[in-house]
């Protein structure tokens, strides 16, 4: 389990996910906490050797952190939250889970049981992983970005 949170907003999230990193590790081998951001061609590396990624954010006005690991052709499980469902399609390039902020224990079963669905059947992984990365270059790549953004231009110039 590779767990990349560099950043934190704040001092108390940092020691938040310090203990919560601490707990897991102690619980079960294999936990490797990155504390660092990374360079851009590592994330690539990472993300393109996942089998899934997982985004458990609260608030995401668009998720451009999912679009990097689908254009990377990884499956993706992440909250139904902000703009993440415009990004991620639920069953097609990954999985959306529902988030309750009253319910923050279902939350995580339900982010734990759709990674542990997609660890048990790699093919369907790798399928949403494929899904993803078409998704990503045929929805949100720079070219069909610029496209749009003529278009609407255009119509509303006349």
């Amino acid at each position: 389990l590779l767990l990349c949170a560099g950043a934190p907003d704040t001092p108390e999230i940092a020691a938040e996910t310090a203990d919560a990193v601490a707990a897991l590790a102690a619980s079960r081998p294999g936990v490797v906490w990155v504390r660092d951001m990374m360079a851009p061609s590592a994330v690539r590396a990472v993300l393109s050797a996942a089998t899934v990624f997982v985004c458990p954010s609260v608030y995401e006005p668009l998720g451009i952190v999912n679009l990097e690991a689908m254009a990377c052709g990884t499956a993706v499980v992440a909250s139904d939250v902000g703009g993440i469902p415009e990004v991620v399609d639920h069953g097609t390039t990954g999985f959306l889970v529902p988030f309750d902020e009253h319910d923050t224990a279902g939350f995580a079963a339900g982010l734990a049981q759709r990674v542990n669905d997609l660890l048990a059947d790699p093919a369907r992984a790798a399928a949403m992983g494929r899904a993803g990365r078409e998704r990503a270059v045929a929805e949100f790549s720079w070219s069909t970005v610029a496209e749009r953004t003529l278009e609407l231009y255009r119509s509303v110039l006349g």
